[in-house]
């Protein structure tokens, strides 16, 4: 289980987050909404390990990384940019995490074959990346994130800038593949449909200056 407990984050004189709490359960996909500027991706960037809190904790099965160095987290991030390796195949892209963790060629081959079946592109395995279209390249980044089979996956936008035909047949390999791996994830958007179709439950992101109602 991911959970945050209290986090408080500033740039300067500016609260971004404001004793922000939340909890996302084992293999669950829980969507993160709210507008612009209200701070999701810079919650998802200190539970990476990307950015330290002013206050507050990140806990993962009960223990505290709020300090753990990001490589030593198991957490897997995905930004708006895929941020694919230009100089690799697709297969030797979603490989790569698994490189890392001293896999054999075998296995890896295995893994890549199984994710790109997945996302409908069986036959991509020695494609270039720089060849790939938009939604090629993000089913790719997708999948490469998952293929080292993190505790956490965290998906900041990964569907913006395509056209909606795509946009909703891009959901739909998301949400399955999602499923198929049991990945615990926090997804940003700002989509409520895209939200719903792909996650388990939906929280809402409350500007840290202005009244609520409620908890963050």
């Amino acid at each position: 289980m991911l959970a945050v407990r209290d986090l408080v984050v500033r740039f300067g004189d500016r609260t971004v987050l404001d004793r922000v709490s939340l909890e996302v359960a084992t293999g669950e996909v829980v969507a993160l909404l709210g507008p612009s500027g209200v701070g999701k991706s810079t919650l998802l960037r200190v539970i990476a390990g990307l950015l330290t809190p002013d206050a507050g904790a990140v806990l993962l099965d009960d223990h505290d990384i709020t300090t753990l160095p990001s490589h030593r987290r198991n957490i897997g991030l995905v930004f708006q940019d895929e941020q694919l390796f230009p100089h690799l195949s697709v297969g030797q892209n979603i490989g790569f995490g698994l490189r890392m963790q001293g896999l054999d060629r075998t296995h890896i081959a295995q893994r890549v074959a199984e994710l790109l079946h997945l996302v409908g592109l069986d036959t991509f395995a020695d494609v270039p990346v720089t060849k790939l279209s938009g939604g090629e390249a993000k089913r790719v980044a997708l999948v490469r994130s998952v293929a080292p089979r993190p505790a956490v996956l965290l998906l900041d936008e990964p569907l913006s800038g395509l056209d909606r035909e795509l946009h909703d047949r891009l959901a739909g390999h998301l949400a399955r593949l999602l499923r198929a791996s049991a990945t615990t994830t926090l997804l940003v958007t700002h989509d409520r449909d895209e939200a719903a179709g792909i996650a388990d439950r939906l929280i809402t992101l409350f500007p840290a200056t202005s009244p609520r109602d409620g908890p963050p």
